[in-house]
């Protein structure tokens, strides 16, 4: 998939924080998009804007970093961090 065929407005949802063994990364979440279901196409959300939107109407905007394994997730970056209630919940493409 290239990143032409990734259109804005794409439904994904967070996974969880990013995180190993002993330590959680809470700047930087997991995310997995409905589409996505190999590495390649992951590769073509690196730099895409994401955003999560609170019950509250908040909007969090995001970036794209890089795939996560080999099934398409990806590691993205809030300006603000996510909080714990947005594990579960969509994201959206810019």
């Amino acid at each position: 998939m290239s990143a032409s065929e990734v259109k804005k407005g794409t439904r994904g949802v967070v996974i969880s924080y990013r995180r190993g063994k002993h330590l959680q990364h809470p700047n930087q979440v997991i995310l997995l998009f409905d589409e996505i279901k190999t590495r390649p196409g992951a590769a073509a959300l690196v730099g895409k804007k994401v955003k999560w939107i609170a019950e509250n109407e908040r909007e969090f905007l995001g970036k794209v970093l890089g795939a996560h394994g080999n099934s398409g997730a990806v590691r993205a970056k809030f300006r603000t961090n996510l909080p714990g209630q947005a594990i579960g919940t969509p994201v959206y493409l810019e």
